[in-house]
């Protein structure tokens, strides 16, 4: 991961590339960038949907599901 201060400058460096590039260029660039985000989201939703599986599959819970069994425990030895 880079540091704020080259995520900066690399920025800078793209942006001055970006308005020297032609039209065309453009719309390249911006097309695989929307290929890219792409990419990232269904690979972030296979990861998603493994970590469940696994899940599943071992027997684990969501920290949702373990805050709720949780409260309904404690509830039983207060009451």
């Amino acid at each position: 991961m880079k540091s704020a201060r080259d995520r900066e400058q690399l920025i800078k460096d793209i942006n001055v590339l970006l308005n020297q590039a032609y039209d065309s260029t453009l719309d390249e660039i911006y097309a695989l960038l929307q290929k890219i985000e792409e990419e990232e989201e269904e690979e972030d939703l296979k990861a998603y949907e493994l970590a469940k599986k696994s899940a599943d599959i071992d027997g684990s819970v969501s920290w949702e599901e373990a805050k709720k069994e949780l409260k309904r425990e404690i509830k039983k030895e207060v009451g």
